[in-house]
């Protein structure tokens, strides 16, 4: 399926009202792109090599590994063979939440077929949003 830009903004919209709605932890945008990272990008990871990926500083990381922490989604352990390093590693929560934000994306992108207001819309004006 090809979605025109509108389609994909309410796409977007609609599966963060789920998170919403589902009283799921209220993740930022900077949480959510750290989570996701640790989850689909091979370990290890740490403070360090995240910031330098995804460029931001180690201050940041470390303030939104201490609120997934909180959460249980992610969670930090010493490298037992280099102790300056702290290994950021997943937890069973962590999975669940993903693994429940991977279904409402299909979900509500099944949503969007012929009928959907938006794609109607996006046929009769330009696909940009105004």
């Amino acid at each position: 399926m090809e979605l025109k830009p509108l389609e994909a903004l309410k796409l977007w919209h609609d599966v963060e009202l789920d998170l919403v709605r589902d009283n799921r932890p209220d993740l930022s945008l900077r949480q959510i792109v750290i989570l996701l990272t640790v989850y689909l990008e091979p370990p290890p990871h740490t403070v360090r090599g995240l910031a330098k990926k995804l460029e931001i500083s180690k201050p940041a990381i470390t303030r939104a590994l201490d609120t997934m922490g909180r959460l249980d989604l992610l969670k930090r352990k010493r490298d037992e063979s280099d102790k300056r390093n702290v290994l950021i590693q997943r937890t069973v929560t962590g999975s669940v939440y993903l693994t429940d934000l991977a279904d409402s994306v299909i979900n509500r992108a099944r949503e969007i077929g012929p009928n959907d207001p938006v794609r109607s819309k996006t046929s009769e004006t330009a696909d940009t949003p105004s």
